[in-house]
């Protein structure tokens, strides 16, 4: 395929380390169909005016929360936890209409931009219209919750990957869902049939796969029957687990065997398997996970935001299963913060420096995380390839070297800097298939969402439940 343009970078990324004089060529379809590294600038090649890294995957994010952000952070009485949290979300979760769902989404998108991320993993179990009672109205199209998220993204112009959820029950052992989780309800079926749609339309930069609630949101046979309508297909499937003790705890009451545990054993666990959180894991749960290759997604922004815990970060390195990071419930929106929390949460927990790194191999811990979440991003997002390598879309970043947290800093610490040093977005410019970004949303965007805030939470409601 014709190339359609040359970048040139003083310095990047490439393979694990710094490299100068990269030249990244782009070729029609907007992926990188070379990467070569020592070589002067061609006359025909865009100058890029800083060091470039590649962009990340936001391997979970559930869009709709973004309108929740800020609304949950007071605790009036009694004990506040993930399912007091759950119980108040549920609040925006019955009533927010696929309009109000795009303009939150392309707010929340265009901040993940802003980010660093430019390909986002929406696990997505806001399938039915919203409680009558909230003005909720039939959808023409049962699908109308996941076109305005991919809506969304193509507002802003970020990578979607569209992961209809299978969720049938309230917990183990249940008959069905709540009745304030009725917008949820999908089985197996549903979710293939919705992952099919999708990626039938064949939309810019929207590809899907599929995903399962939780093990107390999904039976077994529900797990069963989606493993079989996959079959051999090459789609990542996700699923939460492990995130909190109380759902160890009934797991291991209804089943005699811990989340990690009952996946491993039930035999379908492979390398497209996602699984999220993975916060509470034994040895040989971990052991078990790494001989299935499948990966796992930490949120250390939302872990800590809702009390989860701390997971073993270190044991999961060491068992080399791919990991990588998402968003979750958008109180923070971008990697950097991610990485940062994710190394600092094992220093808070072991009282040590450095823990994510591998020395002899990899001493940086911003640079072993980052080339973790690289690697296990393209997993987690159903790609072959990602990063500045040949065949993966071409998105990158363009670090501003005087931005503060990197200036004066050498070259070999720049990822140490951006991972450890900044305040914010520490770039200059964000990358899509071989097109800068704008770096600020249209006015029309903010717009929407301040609009949908009012909307949802009217002057003087009680938001937070």
């Amino acid at each position: 395929m014709p190339a359609l343009k040359k970048l040139h970078a003083p310095l990047a990324w490439v393979d694990g380390r710094w490299q100068r004089d990269v030249l990244l060529t782009v070729d029609a379809a907007g992926h990188w169909a070379e990467i070569a590294v020592n070589l002067p600038r061609p006359e025909d090649a865009e100058a890029l005016a800083g060091p470039v890294i590649p962009s990340l995957v936001d391997a979970h994010s559930h869009a709709f929360q973004r309108a929740f952000v800020g609304l949950a952070e007071r605790r009036d009485a009694g004990q506040d936890d993930f399912w007091s949290w759950r119980d108040r979300m549920y609040a925006l979760a019955l009533r927010i209409s696929p309009e109000q769902l795009r303009a939150v989404a392309s707010q929340l998108y265009a901040e993940l931009l802003r980010g660093g991320y430019t390909q986002v993993c929406e696990f997505h179990y806001l399938h039915h219209p919203a409680d009558p009672a909230h003005g909720g109205q039939a959808f023409d199209d049962e699908l109308a919750m996941a076109w305005a998220l991919a809506e969304a993204a193509e507002d802003v112009g970020i990578g979607l990957t569209l992961l209809p959820v299978v969720y049938t029950r309230s917990g183990f052992g249940a008959a069905g869902l709540r009745p304030d989780q009725h917008r949820f309800a999908a089985d197996a079926d549903w979710a293939w049939r919705a992952c099919q749609r999708v990626l039938a339309a064949g939309l810019p930069r929207v590809t899907a796969g599929v995903a399962l609630h939780s093990l107390r949101g999904a039976s077994p046979a529900d797990i069963a029957r989606l493993h079989d309508l996959v079959g051999g297909a090459d789609l990542p499937i996700h699923i939460h687990v492990a995130e909190q003790t109380a759902e160890v705890a009934d797991c291991l009451a209804a089943t005699g065997k811990r989340p990690l545990q009952w996946l491993a054993e039930a035999g379908h666990l492979d390398p497209r398997w996602q699984l999220v959180h993975a916060t509470h894991a034994e040895a040989g749960e971990i052991e078990a996970v790494a001989r299935s290759g499948a990966g796992i997604v930490i949120c250390p922004g939302t872990e800590a935001n809702l009390g989860d815990g701390l997971a073993d970060l270190p044991a999961w390195l060491a068992a080399g299963v791919p990991l990588t990071v998402g968003s979750d419930s958008q109180v923070t929106r971008g990697w950097v913060e991610e990485l940062r929390w994710l190394e600092y949460g094992q220093r808070l927990a072991r009282r040590q420096r450095n823990v994510a790194s591998a020395p002899g191999s990899q001493p940086s811990s911003a640079a072993r995380l980052f080339d973790a979440a690289v690697a296990g991003g393209a997993r987690a997002a159903g790609f072959a390839a990602w990063g500045l390598t040949p065949g993966a879309r071409a998105d990158a970043l363009v670090l501003n070297r005087e931005a503060d947290a990197l200036r004066g800093l050498p070259d070999e610490a720049l990822l140490d800097g951006v991972v450890f040093g900044s305040n914010g977005s520490p770039w200059q410019s964000v990358w899509v298939a071989g097109r800068a970004r704008p770096w600020r949303a249209p006015q029309r965007v903010g717009d929407a969402f301040d609009a949908a805030m009012r909307q949802l939470w009217p002057a003087n409601s009680s938001a937070a439940g």
